[in-house]
């Protein structure tokens, strides 16, 4: 059973299929491996034991009759602490929200138990979201898994954790500015960004409404194609016979190759060298659009968030982490007019990024410009703690400004990702390729 703790939700998925597995067997076996871990505490904000062991018996049930309701059916799953589950406190990572227990599940979770997933618990994250290192002194930490005394990246902090550690095999987070690829780039898993309105926000606690995604974090690009399938209630991508061959891809070479540490640089050259080797033409191109629109985020992103907590922060400033709430209120100066020309201006942007990058099957680039950061470190010196996190979310934040779908995938060095960003709704054509991407460097 413990080999179990190491397999993808797919294969696991086959497993329950062929009988192989009892949903029950499987559930309990990662319940007690949560219960067992030293991480535990830093890892799940709540575990649902009752729920998920439920779940599972329904599922056995359905498994042994041959209706099992997806390929996922009898699966565990982590959900970030942002998607409200029934009569379980949802609190964001903020003090804040302490005690917030919404009545009913999201809508992402409600398909996903529809479809025969099986609620592990709920995990931790950055303060209301807000950053990408997944500092949280304000609940919890959770641990980089190649470095323990380094954060694990945010804001899905705790989603990659439970995978990384075998805590769960497959785990749901979100993504406004890189949330959930720069957690998987850092603990070398499989991280998919969709499209901003593909999946449904209903029950989400809102960042930035205009860019807040939902996506999985996992083991394989396979489990992400099952998984986006689960949260949408659709058919997953077609990953067979993908190949690179004749396949084109840019590099962005606008800022997202600026400034990187000697480990992302030499994973995402090596990385380019394979994908070449495998038959793909990958070009370098300057995209102009992509400098033009990181210089709009803060009047993007702040603003919103601001706008969003403004009257819940306020009221008790004293309860947030300092670097979150400083981030949050530089977005108090920003006015109507110059948030709404922003807006203009992205959507410009937007209709000339993807003019210059439509000859290409994706737009490639590093996860992450670093390395996950020392937390003791980020504790103590508040220029590191700024700057770490602002090259943290600089390549991936280029997605979400966009509007694109993007996925990080492992290179092989640890906590070094290869992003590829894709236009708007093109996941399945993004999944297909990733598969081709993993199985090059594999």
């Amino acid at each position: 059973m413990q080999r179990w703790l190491t397999m993808s939700a797919a294969a696991l998925g086959r497993a329950i299929a062929k009988g192989d597995i009892d949903p029950v067997d499987l559930a309990q076996t990662y319940l007690d491996a949560i219960d067992a871990h030293p991480f535990r505490s830093r890892i799940y904000t709540i575990v649902t034991r009752d729920r998920a062991l439920a779940e599972a018996q329904a599922a056995s049930e359905r498994a042994r009759l041959g209706q099992r309701k997806s390929a996922l059916d009898g699966v565990p799953v982590s959900w970030k602490d942002l998607f409200d589950s029934a009569n379980v406190a949802t609190e964001a990572g903020s003090v804040l929200l302490e005690n917030r227990t919404p009545t009913a599940d999201c809508e992402v979770l409600r398909c996903a138990t529809e479809l025969g997933l099986v609620c592990l618990g709920k995990t931790h994250l950055s303060e209301l979201a807000f950053s990408g290192l997944g500092y949280n002194p304000r609940t919890a930490t959770p641990p980089c898994v190649n470095d323990h005394d380094a954060v694990s990246g945010g804001s899905s902090s705790g989603a990659a954790a439970s995978v990384a550690f075998g805590l769960a095999p497959l785990a749901i987070g979100s993504d406004t500015g890189g949330s959930v690829r720069i957690p998987a780039a850092w603990n070398d898993l499989v991280g998919l960004k969709t499209t901003s309105g593909r999946l449904s926000l209903e029950g989400v606690v809102p960042l930035c409404a205009r860019f807040d995604t939902v996506g999985p974090l996992c083991r394989s690009v396979e489990d992400a194609a099952l998984a986006l399938a689960a949260l949408e209630g659709s058919k997953p991508a077609d990953l067979t016979n993908s190949t690179l061959e004749g396949r084109r891809l840019a590099i962005c070479d606008t800022v997202a190759l600026d400034a990187l540490r000697p480990e992302p640089r030499a994973a995402f050259d090596k990385a380019i060298d394979r994908l070449r080797a495998m038959g793909a033409v990958v070009e370098r191109v300057d995209i102009p659009q992509v400098e033009e629109a990181l210089y709009l985020s803060g009047v993007l992103f702040a603003a919103e968030a601001y706008g969003t907590w403004k009257d819940t922060i306020e009221a008790n400033p004293d309860l947030m982490y300092e670097e979150i709430l400083m981030r949050f209120r530089g977005g108090a100066d920003v006015s109507a007019p110059d948030y709404v020309a922003a807006w203009q201006k992205l959507d410009g942007l937007r209709a000339d990024y993807y003019a210059a990058t439509r000859e290409f099957d994706a737009v490639l680039m590093p996860s992450s410009p670093i390395l996950p950061p020392n937390m003791e470190r980020l504790a103590r010196d508040h220029d590191y703690y700024v700057a770490e996190n602002l090259l943290a979310l600089r390549n991936t934040r280029i997605g979400n400004l966009m509007g694109a779908c993007a996925l990080t995938l492992p290179t092989g060095v640890p906590s070094c990702g290869l992003m590829m960003v894709c236009p708007p709704m093109q996941e399945h054509h993004l999944l297909r390729l990733g598969a081709a991407v993993e199985n090059a460097l594999a």
